[in-house]
């Protein structure tokens, strides 16, 4: 099968530090590669990958700071894709939604995985509009807003990380992982950790939008004692910091897509404890991979819990749910279905019915 994946060029895919859906575009494209598709990466000329690289712009548009507008490279992506488009047999986009009136316009065999939230109110009107756009969601809560969107499957994300990074033996710290914004609650984890008595070790990302919060709310926090800021880490360091870890917290407050960094962690062995939003309840196996709390009160006990917890269970349970391997054969039995559709249906009306 001749596969186009379009990337988000903010990260070069794979990130060299946080971005989570340039992640999982790599390791769905080493895997397309390897079973023996012919995969073309459309991404930032940064990017490494044994496909096809169409590389948009030098960098990646995160670490370019020339970089004042990042729409108008999205829109070059698009142009190339469009000139390229006899060459593929289906095009996988990963860019949101600034694809759909092209697709509509040229009738590209396409579908859309959507990596954020849903539950925004300009957006219901969109999916109106372009009803026909095949959809992939990443967790059911993620499309729960949008039912009436044209969605042809759920694929929880997988990964590729190797046996040798699962610890029985972790340390005495809890860590926490991702981005510092309001949503994320790294408040939570501070007051956690303080009130257990643990030593909390922090890896995030501080966007530009988020740095005034930063600075007003969280960073007057890191001078506690138990507190250990890292600042945003890169892919080794961050599943060393996880695998050492006794448990991840993620105290969010917002209706998560899906939770890369919970799956990153059971990779290593370490159990999560969740508040229960979003798709959370679809990626933790309670009890086993971690626990799910509503409030602080459940989650000082939870976490006292997860010291206990197989390790060994946990990252089979990853084995079994979150590899690479098997998000890519979710996929390529979606684009199966996708084209077959299209195939009995005809042309533009195969594609808008898919």
């Amino acid at each position: 099968m001749r596969i186009a994946q379009v990337a988000p060029l903010y990260e070069s895919v794979p990130p060299r530090a946080y971005g989570g859906t340039e992640r999982v575009v790599h390791v769905l494209t080493e895997h397309l590669v390897a079973l023996g598709h012919e995969v073309t990466l459309f991404a930032s000329g940064d990017s490494v990958t044994s496909a096809t690289l169409a590389a948009i712009c030098p960098r990646s548009l995160r670490s370019e700071p020339e970089c004042k507008d990042a729409l108008a490279w999205h829109q070059l992506e698009l142009a190339q894709v469009a000139s390229w488009r006899e060459r593929f047999d289906l095009v996988h986009f990963h860019v949101d939604y600034l694809h759909y009136g092209l697709s509509r316009a040229l009738d590209l065999p396409q579908l859309t995985t959507l990596h954020g939230r849903l539950d925004l109110p300009d957006l219901a009107p969109l999916y109106d509009e372009f009803a026909e756009t095949p959809l992939v969601s990443i967790s059911d809560a993620q499309r729960a807003p949008l039912p009436r969107a044209n969605w042809l499957a759920t694929v929880y994300h997988g990964l590729d990380v190797g046996p040798e990074r699962f610890n029985s033996r972790p340390d005495d710290y809890l860590a926490f992982v991702g981005r510092v914004s309001p949503e994320k609650r790294l408040d939570r984890a501070i007051d956690l950790a303080g009130a257990l008595r643990m030593k909390l070790k922090i890896a995030a990302k501080v966007d530009r939008a988020d740095r005034e919060y930063f600075e007003r709310d969280i960073a007057p926090r890191l001078n506690e004692p138990f507190v250990e800021f890292l600042n945003e880490v890169d892919e080794t360091h961050k599943l060393d910091l996880m695998a050492n870890a006794r448990a991840l917290l993620l105290p969010i407050d917002w209706p998560e897509p899906f939770g890369l960094v919970a799956i990153e962690a059971m990779a290593c062995g370490t159990p999560v404890l969740a508040f229960r939003c979003g798709a959370m309840p679809e990626v933790i196996d309670e009890g086993v991979t971690g626990l799910l709390v509503d409030d602080m009160t459940q989650a000082k006990a939870a976490v006292r819990a997860l010291c206990g917890f197989d390790r060994r269970r946990v990252r089979a349970r990853f084995d079994e749910r979150f590899s690479g391997r098997r998000m890519t054969e979710d996929y390529l039995e979606t684009y199966r279905r996708l084209l077959a559709t299209r195939a009995a249906r005809g042309g533009a009306d195969g594609s808008r019915a898919a």
